[in-house]
């Protein structure tokens, strides 16, 4: 099973540039998107139902902001719109599908935006994270959590560490954060093949030509519970996948 997840930074600028973001990663049965910028309402039929696939979207209430969508080759057994948390799910960030005891979640974290404006909003976001991922596993199910995280875990998560300290995605209060996460049992699957890859950027600003020079950050993860994490063949990072200023990540699972 191949799950994909891309932030495309609105699909419609995407498929502008002639990029089905559900075949842009090959041999995929289920590719999550994030900030999509649109309601299903302003698509077409065949970028909501394109040929041999199924889709879902989780939109915010404002248009042209935020969102997510879910394209799978198999229909799905169930589908969980939101985290229950109304301060998040107006801003249209979380969307799961249910195949089986599997879970697949396609996640758009908050920025904290410049001087930590938004950052009392993510942190409370992670930790409705947490409390949507515990009755999740607590109900018997294996959570594969994908998508934009808006925060580089560690100084190798990102090209210019020091420069960063005191920007949103890098703040002490989103790292910690993350080491919680991790703490508490989830597994960050490219660092858990991969500990010691430098320069796996997902994300690159579109100034200064930084993703031909590759000054990037991660930000972008395939993180399970720890019963997922023994079906984990290779995750990959796809950065030949252009039309986002993010790049596709894949994850093999048995």
């Amino acid at each position: 099973m191949r799950c994909v997840t891309w932030n495309v930074n609105g699909i419609r600028a995407v498929l502008r540039k002639e990029i089905h973001p559900w075949s842009a990663v090959a041999d995929c049965d289920v590719v999550c998107l994030q900030e999509t910028k649109a309601q299903p309402d302003q698509l077409t039929a065949d970028v909501l139902t394109p040929e041999g696939w199924h889709s879902y979207w989780h939109s915010a209430e404002k248009k042209g902001y935020s969102g997510v969508a879910i394209y799978t080759r198999e229909e799905a057994d169930e589908v969980f719109t939101g985290m229950g948390e109304p301060e998040v799910d107006r801003e249209g960030r979380v969307l799961g599908v249910r195949f089986g005891d599997r879970v697949i979640l396609s996640a758009y974290f908050p920025n904290s935006q410049d001087a930590g404006k938004r950052l009392d909003y993510k942190l409370a976001f992670c930790a409705g994270m947490e409390r949507y991922l515990s009755r999740l596993t607590e109900a018997g199910l294996k959570v594969l959590l994908t998508g934009d995280y808006n925060i580089a875990h560690t100084p190798m998560d990102l090209a210019r560490p020091k420069q960063n300290e005191k920007n949103p995605g890098y703040l002490p209060e989103e790292r910690a954060w993350f080491s919680r996460f991790v703490a508490l049992g989830y597994v960050d699957l490219f660092r858990a093949l991969y500990p010691d890859a430098r320069d796996a950027y997902t994300w690159w600003s579109y100034r200064a030509q930084a993703r031909e020079r590759n000054i990037g950050w991660r930000i972008d993860y395939v993180a399970s519970c720890p019963s997922l994490r023994e079906d984990l063949i290779d995750v990959r990072h796809h950065p030949e996948v252009v039309g986002s200023d993010h790049c596709p990540v894949s994850v093999d699972l048995r």
